[in-house]
């Protein structure tokens, strides 16, 4: 074999070694409502919601993104771009898990049809456990840009912004600077994984059990004779159960049992460490030697903190299964913490785009120059007003809102002005302005209340780090759409209304003759 041969075969055993070695092929056919193969008869509904969906959601653009991350002509070809992300709407929007959402679609030819199909077939589209690629596939990134498609085809259909405030030559010649107009409202929220409260004593015994379990499996591959070490797993058991047993126990009995377990964790370890000089890791599993990693950095800062006396560490796990994810302050009544991730929320007219999305914990007041950017960069323009937090109300931020002519929403930093008879009148007109700005700030609460109470970013199930994201990223896809769907079926009405009100001045015109001499 050549040299020139011996490459090109590493490059392609390189490529088969990963997901993208499947080739991926946009499909010819489009599924047209009237074409729809209902195969024992009848015909679908169009006014069906999957229906009319099925047309508010850009394709075409999907699947050029889409098409990207595959090979063209290499490997199996994978299932189409309509499937993956339809299915991943429809779970979210029924709120199912991915063994019933494969029964729905199979149950149902409206379902079907959303999905791309020529016509109904009564038979599982594709395995449950496919629904982990899809999300993995379509990560986080490409659902943002989806929303954005989204956002943009709904900004020109029911554009808000008047024609006269483009910007215009004047009579020398030169332009004239766009007027601020709309409001932008930004806040930020917590996605709370679903997982146990992560309290440290448990953690620690969950630790010390996943290492008991890797001693026991490096032991069985060490030669006979060899006498395995005493883990006390029985006296730290029963020295456990005793403290969580405890419902209300004091500040030196949580100190001590956080002390024996910590020990336990780090006499394994070492143990662990032994055997890795004379057995190979490589007889662990994948998600043991994982764990391995974790546990190793989770007693390290829980020694760094008994020893510190403190509850703060850079960078603190609190699940070995989800060690990624970190405490997020919100300071709400039912919890100071809340354990996921955060987000930075934009809302437009209705619709919501996520501007960050982090699992470590940052402060919100920093993102609000960007997301102004933003809208500056959608519509041309900067927004009139800015509905936010006090959070954000820090002088670096007032200095840019007062720079570019745009009202921060809020009471001014400092002492309160003392109320006379010459700026009486003025006080009261900003605390009514403030209280407008509140009022309509109060709509970003409502839809974080609707992204976790009809939705599920109230608690996001999935066990990886980017299936999570693309689950937070699928709740603000689908609110969009359910967004454009309502205006959409608003305007059918507003219109059949005129259209009715037309038709009654025409055959009965002196109707109209009586309203004006009202």
């Amino acid at each position: 074999m050549d040299r020139k041969s011996a490459r090109k075969l590493k490059k392609s055993m390189k490529k088969a070694c990963t997901w993208k070695a499947k080739m991926y092929r946009i499909p010819k056919y489009t599924p047209e409502f009237d074409q729809f193969d209902m195969v024992f008869g009848g015909s679908l509904k169009a006014d069906n919601r999957w229906v009319l969906l099925a047309s508010l959601i850009p394709w075409k653009e999907v699947e050029e993104k889409y098409s990207k991350l595959f090979h063209a002509n290499n490997g199996r070809p994978a299932i189409p771009v309509r499937v993956a992300l339809g299915a991943l709407i429809i779970k979210e929007k029924k709120n199912l898990s991915d063994e019933e959402l494969v029964e729905d679609i199979r149950e149902s030819p409206y379902l079907q049809f959303f999905l791309g199909y020529e016509g109904y077939k009564y038979e599982i589209p594709f395995d449950p456990s496919m629904m982990v690629h899809f999300r993995k596939r379509l990560s986080a990134d490409i659902l943002k840009e989806v929303n954005t498609l989204i956002i943009e085809k709904s900004k020109k259909e029911y554009e808000t912004h008047d024609d006269d405030d483009k910007s215009k030559g004047s009579g020398e010649g030169e332009a004239k600077k766009p007027e601020n107009k709309g409001t932008l409202i930004v806040d930020a929220t917590c996605a709370p994984e679903d997982m146990r409260f992560p309290h440290d004593v448990t953690l620690l015994d969950e630790a010390r059990r996943k290492t008991e379990a890797i001693i026991d499996v490096l032991h069985e591959t060490m030669p006979e004779g060899w006498e395995k070490p005493r883990t006390y797993r029985k006296k730290a058991r029963k020295e456990f159960l005793t403290f969580i047993r405890n419902r209300k126990p004091r500040v030196n009995t949580i100190r001590k049992a956080l002390k024996t377990q910590i020990q336990y964790v780090e006499r394994n370890v070492r143990l662990i460490n032994e055997y890795k000089d004379k057995v190979s890791l490589s007889v662990l599993s994948k998600k043991q030697r994982k764990d391995l990693w974790v546990i190793g950095e989770l007693v390290r800062q829980q020694r760094e903190l008994y020893r510190t006396d403190s509850w703060s560490i850079e960078g603190r796990i609190l699940s070995i299964s989800k060690p990624w994810v970190r405490p997020i302050a919100r300071g709400k009544a039912r919890g100071m913490f809340e354990f996921g991730a955060k987000l930075s929320i934009s809302l437009v007219d209705g619709m919501a785009e996520i501007h960050r999305l982090s699992w470590e914990p940052y402060n919100e007041c920093k993102d609000l120059k960007g997301q102004i950017e933003r809208y500056k960069q959608r519509y041309g323009r900067y927004p009139e007003a800015v509905c936010a937090d006090k959070i954000y109300r820090t002088r670096e931020n007032l200095q840019y809102c007062q720079e570019y002519g745009i009202r921060l929403s809020g009471p001014k930093l400092g002492r309160p002005f003392k109320e006379t008879e010459k700026n009486k009148k003025r006080i009261r007109e900003q605390k009514k302005i403030e209280q407008e700005d509140e009022s309509t700030r109060i709509a970003v609460e409502g839809k974080f209340g609707e992204a976790k109470r009809r939705y599920t970013l109230d608690c996001i199930g999935t066990k990886l780090k980017e299936t999570s994201e693309t689950s937070i990223m699928m709740v603000f896809l689908v609110m969009n759409i359910m967004v454009v769907a309502r205006r959409k079926a608003k305007a059918f009405f507003v219109s059949l209304i005129n259209a009715l009100n037309e038709l009654v001045m025409n055959l009965f015109p002196w109707i109209e003759g009586q309203q004006n001499a009202a």
